[in-house]
Formats: structure tokens, C-alpha cells, sequence
């Protein structure tokens, strides 16, 4: 299309010459014996038909060229905001699949970021402009072809006064644009980090009165962006205003120049009329090129933070059917001297851990704050690796190529749930498509999480949207809707990280009794400060400074 577009252009000048040649003295033309052919073919006999018949040419040509830059626009469009679509999806898609390791240490405002507002960046500033300044270089190298055919001096003095100017403009504007890319991808993240800060840390933002000095640190980073953003679009669009003055300047200085020839004025317009025409599409091609060269560098860093998202290495791709395997658990699960630390210099977390879990057995994890309770849990579920030993599932050792199924028989219970903005029942059958719920279920986990009344007495009921982060309900209520949504998910294995906390005692042994009610289909973890709650649990592991302290029957505990 680029070419196809570069050739129309250079035709619609081409076809300038004859047409402003007929207009100034047909009777050349008329007289002109190699033309005589076409004379006769076409009807041609007068001057009035000549220059009929030209202006004719002459606006199909336009029409033409102008349809095939329309075209080319639409394509370089369509075909940068498919790739910014794959882009972000990829990003997306590689984020989420990274281990938790990877999780725990990346701040999600980076991801946020790069997602909504760096892969548009890279659309409009580097994807758009590479497509732009290829299209611009083919259509400038055959205007250039065309105009040395027509006056090979004026041509080359045009293209070089041109092309000179916007190579030293460029040359001295290079670092001024790389700081303010830098500093633009700096600035957004952290604006990005405060939106998320500031909003979810409301409660006590209100309570202290500090909003000023959220706005001030937003208005101080907002500032900065825009005037990196203000500066590199001053660069970007200056010269052509420069240029538009400087080429009125020499097409003067080149129309004097050839009254001084034979020809004289009158054979001077032709070539005069060609040379405006091509100055008309010369100069925006130039700033077309200069501006995405601009561009490319402002973004720069951009996407540097977007290609180190995407060298995040892909999740290995699974069938269909894969995604229904589940791993099998019929016996117990061992951990057989495990340790864990999260890095290889810090502190070590969990020492030497051997335990072995009976399908179907109520586990109690009690210990102290820090103690490694919920690490344990995580090496449980296959979110951390052990730095040593082996975690195994029916003798079959638990890896990070089979982790995936075994993860498809847990689900979790913490004690700050999350909640997305949408239904109740969304939020139950967390991860299902709206149109695949099973309302039936959802009415039974509900049910046994002893929620359901609650949810059927308001008016829309389990359709009711319980705000972001359930901020429409109270933390029992939160709770329990957590607690409902292991009930769905139909796992095997269901661990409760304090996940009763928020309850009254009256609840929490409702609960505690609607779990006894199914304890031979599931195998359950729990984690409590309060001892009463694991009472009804087969055995009490209790952690300490990462070792397992003691184990025992609650009796035995207490």
C-alpha cells in the first residue's frame, strides 16, 4: 500500500506539468507531432478539450492518491492497535501466570502501568510511527525520483536545505528526548503507585487528614510528566513551522531564479506549479519522518518497560483436556525435611518440616505471629518451592510440572478475602463465566457457610453487587462469602488461614459444624489464634520459630 501510494503521489505531480503547459500555451502542446496519436484516438482537436481532458487526469490522479493515503492510514492503524491488543494481552497473560515467588516481589502498579497506559504509549509512540516512517521514506524517495526528472538542481538544493535542517534539529534535540522519556516512565509508575496507595488505603487516609499530602506528591508527579510530555511534543512539532516559513522563502528565491532563464515566466510555471505541488507533499513527508524519529525516542523507555514484561518467560500451553486433570489424591500428603527460605541470604523460615496428612483428617495449625504457619500452607498448595527437601501427594513428589493439577484440589480460605465488584453469586463462583454458574450450588455453599438467609433477604438477592473489595458488607459477611466459594469450588483439600476470625462464636461454630457435616469429603486445614476453634479438629500442629513444636489432639494441647 505504501507503494502503491508513493507512485499515485508522483503521478499526481507528474500529470501537473502537462495540465499547467496546456493552461499557459496549448497550442505547443496541439502542435506537439509525437502526440498526434493520442490526438486522434482521444478526439482531442481544440484547446478547450485538451485542457478538459488534463483536468480530467488530473483530478483522478488526486482522488486516487488521496483514497490510497486513506488506506494506508486505515492499515497502519488497524494493524498497530492489533499488535498494542496482542501486547497487552500477552503482558496480561504472562503476569498472571508467573510463580507467587515472582508475585510477591513485583509491584503490581509496574504491571497496571505497562498494561493501561505503556502498551498505548508504544501504539501511538513507537508501533504507529515505525509504520509511519516507512510508508513516509518510500513516498519521499519517489517524489524525490520524480522531481530530479524534472529539474535535477532545484530538486537536490530543496531536498538538501530540507533534509539538512530537520538532520540537525534532530541531532541536537537526541539527549533532551531520551531524558524526557526516562523521566516520563518514571513518573507515570510512580502516579500509577500512588492512585493505588492512596485509594486503597482511604479509611486511614481519612482518619488522619492527610490528603494534602497526597495531592501535593500527585500534583509534583503529574507535573513532571506533562512537562516531559510538553516538551517532547514542542520538539516534535516546531520545526515544521520552521520549514513552512523557510520553504516559502526559497520557492520565491527559486521562482526569481528562473524568470532569468530562456523560457521566461510563461515557461516557468509549469515547472513552478510542479515544484510547489511537490514542496506541498515534500514537507509533511518530512515532518512525518522527523516526527515518528521523535517519537521512537520519547518512548524509548516505554518500551523498555514493556519488553521486560514480555521476557517474562510464557506459561507452558495446556489442552483442554489438561485443564479438567486433576492430580490424585487418595492416601495422605508428606513433607519430608522440608525448608524454606525466601532468599538464599535471608533468615530460614521453615527447618526441617516432616509431617504426613491423611486424606480426610481436620488439621489445626496454631503458633505465633512470624512463625511460619502460612508459609507452611503456602508449600502445601504448590505457591512456594522448598529450598530443601520434597513435598509429596499419594508418593508422587510434588513439582512445578504437576503442581497445577494438584492446585486444581485446593482452595483457600485467608482471613483478608478477596472480593471483586460484581454479584454475590459472581463472587461465590469465583473464576466462572456469568452465563456457567450453577445457582443451585451456589444456593448450597451458601447454605453450609450459613449466609444464605442473609443474601435471600435482600432484594437482589444473590444477584446483589456487593461493591470493590466487598466494601457493601460487613467482615462477617465477607467472610463467609470466602468461606461459600470453597464450598463451591468442590475441592478436596480446603485450608482456612483464619479464615473464621471475622465471625462471632455463634457463627464460627456453625460453620465449624457445616465443615464437620462433610469431613469425610474433605481434607481441612485450619490456622486459628483462638485454640476453641480447633477443638473439633483430629490433630493440633503447633509451630514455632519454624520448627514444629509439638503436635497432639486439642485435649492434649489444652
Amino acid at each position: 500500500m505504501s507503494v502503491f501510494s508513493s507512485f499515485a503521489e508522483v503521478f499526481s505531480i507528474g500529470i501537473l506539468i502537462p495540465f499547467l503547459s496546456a493552461l499557459t500555451n496549448p497550442k505547443k502542446i496541439l502542435d506537439n507531432h509525437s502526440l498526434e496519436s493520442i490526438f486522434s484516438v482521444t478526439g482531442i482537436a481544440a484547446a478547450h478539450e485538451l485542457i478538459f481532458a488534463l483536468m480530467i487526469v488530473f483530478i483522478i490522479s488526486v482522488v486516487v492518491a488521496g483514497i490510497l493515503r486513506l488506506l494506508l492510514l486505515w492499515g497502519n492503524s488497524k494493524i498497530s492497535f492489533y499488535i498494542g491488543a496482542e501486547l497487552s494481552t500477552e503482558i496480561y497473560r504472562r503476569c498472571l501466570y508467573q510463580p507467587y515467588t515472582h508475585q510477591i516481589n513485583q509491584n503490581s502498579s509496574e504491571v497496571v502501568t505497562a498494561i493501561l497506559s505503556k502498551v498505548d504509549a508504544v501504539i501511538f509512540g513507537v508501533i504507529s510511527p515505525i509504520l509511519v516512517l516507512i510508508s513516509s521514506i518510500i513516498v519521499l524517495i519517489t517524489i524525490l525520483i520524480a522531481l530530479l526528472l524534472i529539474s535535477p538542481w532545484i530538486s537536490l538544493t530543496i531536498f538538501g536545505v530540507v533534509g539538512g535542517l530537520y538532520l540537525l534539529i534532530s541531532l541536537m534535540m537526541r539527549k533532551q528526548l531520551m531524558l524526557n522519556s526516562r523521566k516520563a516512565a518514571g513518573e507515570s509508575n510512580k502516579l500509577a503507585k500512588m492512585l493505588q496507595e492512596s485509594f486503597g488505603g482511604i479509611r486511614d487516609i481519612l482518619l488522619g487528614n492527610t490528603q494534602e499530602v497526597y495531592c501535593a506528591s500527585f500534583k509534583n508527579a503529574a507535573f513532571n510528566l506533562r512537562k516531559s510530555q510538553g516538551s517532547s511534543f514542542f520538539i516534535g512539532q516546531s520545526p515544521r513551522l520552521i520549514l513552512e516559513m523557510l520553504g516559502m522563502v526559497v520557492i520565491a528565491i527559486v521562482a526569481y531564479m528562473i524568470t532569468s532563464l530562456e523560457a521566461g515566466l510563461l515557461g516557468a510555471v509549469p515547472i513552478l506549479g510542479a515544484m510547489a505541488l511537490a514542496a506541498q507533499r515534500l514537507l509533511p513527508t518530512f515532518q512525518q519522518i522527523y516526527s515518528s524519529w521523535v517519537s521512537l525516542r520519547s518512548n524509548n523507555s516505554h518500551l523498555k518497560d514493556i519488553l521486560k514484561l514480555m521476557s517474562l518467560k510464557a506459561p507452558n500451553q495446556l489442552s483442554l483436556n489438561d485443564l479438567d486433570i486433576k492430580m490424585s489424591f487418595d492416601e495422605f500428603i508428606k513433607l519430608d525435611n522440608v525448608s524454606y527460605s525466601y532468599r538464599c541470604d535471608s533468615k530460614i523460615i521453615l527447618n526441617e518440616i516432616n509431617l504426613k496428612i491423611y486424606r480426610g483428617e481436620k488439621i489445626g495449625i496454631i503458633g505465633l505471629t512470624g512463625g511460619g504457619k502460612s508459609t507452611l500452607l503456602d508449600l502445601i498448595m504448590g505457591l512456594l518451592e522448598p529450598t530443601s527437601g520434597s513435598i509429596y501427594i499419594d508418593n508422587i513428589q510434588l513439582n512445578s510440572k504437576n503442581c497445577s493439577r494438584w492446585q486444581r484440589r485446593i482452595t483457600h480460605v485467608p482471613q483478608g478475602i478477596f472480593l471483586s465488584d460484581s454479584s454475590v453469586a459472581q463472587n461465590i463462583a469465583f473464576g466462572v463465566p456469568s452465563n456457567e454458574i450453577d445457582y443451585r450450588l451456589v444456593k448450597a455453599a451458601a447454605d453450609m457457610a450459613q449466609i444464605s438467609s442473609e443474601i435471600e433477604s435482600w432484594k437482589e438477592g444473590y444477584r446483589t453487587v456487593i461493591g470493590e473489595r466487598g466494601i457493601r458488607l460487613s467482615g462477617g459477611q465477607r467472610q463467609r462469602i470466602g468461606i461459600a466459594r470453597a464450598f463451591y469450588k468442590k475441592a478436596d483439600v480446603i485450608i482456612l488461614d483464619e479464615a473464621t476470625s471475622a465471625l462471632d462464636l455463634k457463627t464460627e461454630e456453625m460453620v465449624i459444624h457445616a465443615l464437620e457435616k462433610t469431613s469425610d469429603k474433605f481434607t481441612i486445614f485450619m490456622v486459628a489464634h483462638r485454640l476453641s476453634t480447633l477443638k473439633n479438629c483430629d490433630r493440633v500442629i503447633e509451630i514455632s520459630d519454624g520448627h514444629i513444636k509439638r503436635i497432639g489432639t486439642y485435649q492434649e494441647m489444652i
